[in-house]
């Protein structure tokens, strides 16, 4: 990372920073750890700034459905102060994004599993014309001079 990556958007100085100068005031917590924070709209807009610090690597695939809708301000409502939950029993727990790791989807036929898939009955069968190239384009051309 470096020596001035302590200076970065993602680092504790640029968050306590931002913290103090937009008189953010912390809004919530969610069950991974990321911890939600609200502050004064700017100048010109309607909304409110509404930001989240991850807990460890800032992955925003790690931002529950329920969080997420709050901090694109579709609702006003924050998801700890209400009495149901937004989540239902057929929904899955969040992933981690593995897009450039190792546990990325890798579809069949891709070179990084073989490069071979098994054929498909609709498999794709290239056209070739049944006539041949006109008499015309085969002949030599004569000059005009």
């Amino acid at each position: 990372m470096g020596f001035l990556s302590w200076l970065g958007v993602l680092s504790p100085v640029h968050l306590y920073t931002t913290l103090i100068f937009t008189r953010a005031r912390r809004v919530g917590r969610d069950a991974f750890g990321n911890t939600y924070y609200e502050s004064h709209a700017r100048t010109g807009y309607n909304h409110t700034r509404r930001f989240v610090k991850y807990q460890g690597s800032p992955d925003p695939s790690s931002v529950p459905p329920e969080w997420h809708g709050w901090l694109h301000n579709q609702t006003d409502t924050i998801p700890q102060q209400i009495g149901t939950s937004f989540r239902r029993l057929w929904q899955k727990p969040p992933q981690p994004n593995f897009t450039g790791t190792d546990r990325s989807y890798l579809p069949a036929g891709h070179f990084l599993r073989g490069g071979h898939r098994p054929a498909a009955s609709a498999d794709y069968t290239p056209w070739t014309p049944e006539i041949s190239v006109p008499e015309v384009l085969t002949k030599e051309r004569k000059s005009l001079r």
